[in-house]
């Protein structure tokens, strides 16, 4: 499994491993140590993402725990919660394309501020590491915003459509409801696709135009770090015609890539080669949905390109798939299987 460290001033036309300013800690393509006597890790805190409920990190938070961080705490939140976001109907401004986080998400911040609590006390007086995963690195920014960030020391987000580059409610429904039946309890609003796409709508009714022109922006700093992690799992396709980009264009990484799927994600799903290209314009329709393109890079729900935040330090990993549902540690890892984890766990410990 490979690890790429993209520079923000060029993730889509380099893969050197060059570092925001101030210089983060030093990185590598190896995992790195997770042990160091001299290290005093600080407590964590993991925000789900949209559908995805308490119970859906536990091993994740089990497996920070035997890696050295001292208590792990995940924000309570059921599948059913996210359908409280169908008050924001009731909003004029929903109508209107404007629609503010709060109150809508109130019950949200209301979970990550108990959750942060309980990681304070753990702390006794330390600083937190977040986790954000999907919506919840956004959701991280917006909680930081509103409820200040003197107690962070480090947003630490996961396959994070940041921006305007937000999966939407449509391509997550599609996607649970004939997948993953029983895990299809989503917001009415998603995210908002890029602008000036024909035949895509703002399902997020301004929510993120909210976040992008009221929350502080990323800053890399000794203080507070801001670490963006992406998967390369599956590339998506075009849903009609030659999805071969070297015909019309090149990727947007900057590699004329023909191959639809990573290697490690080839070698585990044995998939045919129909299969493999039916699997891609699907996938494929819903990168578009983010960032305009089909036929990019991404973890299977959000493109490789969407989940980097200009000023933070982006990283892409290869093989990694978007969610905890339905993900395998073998055979489908994600963001937070142990080998995956090993990649990225340096971040907390430093």
């Amino acid at each position: 499994m490979m690890m790429r460290l993209l520079p923000t001033a060029a993730i889509h036309a380099s893969s050197s491993l060059q570092s925001p300013s101030p210089s983060p800690p030093p990185t590598s393509t190896a995992p790195q140590s997770t042990t160091s006597p001299l290290l005093c890790p600080h407590p964590a805190v993991i925000l789900p993402g949209l559908g995805n409920n308490t119970g859906d990190y536990q091993g994740l938070a089990s497996a920070l725990k035997s890696r050295g961080i001292p208590s792990v705490v995940v924000a309570s939140v059921s599948r059913l919660d996210w359908l409280r976001n169908a008050a924001g109907l009731l909003d004029p401004n929903y109508w209107r394309g404007t629609l503010s986080p709060r109150p809508v998400l109130d019950w949200y911040l209301r979970r990550v501020e108990s959750a942060v609590s309980e990681a304070k006390r753990l702390a006794q007086g330390g600083s937190l590491s977040l986790i954000g995963h999907s919506a919840g690195g956004w959701l991280a920014r917006l909680y930081m915003e509103e409820f200040g960030d003197s107690d962070i020391s480090l947003l630490l987000t996961l396959g994070t459509p940041h921006l305007y580059d937000f999966v939407t409610a449509f391509r997550h429904l599609l996607y649970y409801v004939f997948f993953r039946l029983g895990h299809c309890f989503f917001p009415l609003f998603g995210w908002p696709p890029p602008k000036r796409v024909q035949g895509v709508i703002d399902q997020t009714r301004g929510l993120l135009n909210y976040v992008e022109k009221n929350c502080s922006p990323a800053v890399y700093t000794t203080e507070l770090k801001y670490v963006c992690l992406a998967g390369r799992y599956i590339k998506g396709a075009r849903l009609i015609g030659n999805s071969n980009l070297s015909q019309d264009s090149s990727t947007l990484d900057g590699n004329n890539e023909d191959e639809t799927e990573s290697d490690d994600a080839i070698n585990k799903a044995k998939l045919t080669p129909a299969a493999s290209t039916l699997r891609a314009r699907f996938i494929g329709q819903g990168y578009k949905q983010v960032c305009g393109r089909a036929d990019v890079w991404g973890d299977g729900v959000v493109p490789e390109i969407s989940a980097h935040l200009e000023g933070a330090l982006n990283i892409s990993l290869e093989g990694v798939y978007h969610s905890p549902v339905g993900s395998d540690d073998g055979q489908r890892p994600w963001y937070g299987s142990p080998a995956v984890l090993d990649l990225w766990i340096h971040h907390l410990l430093d």
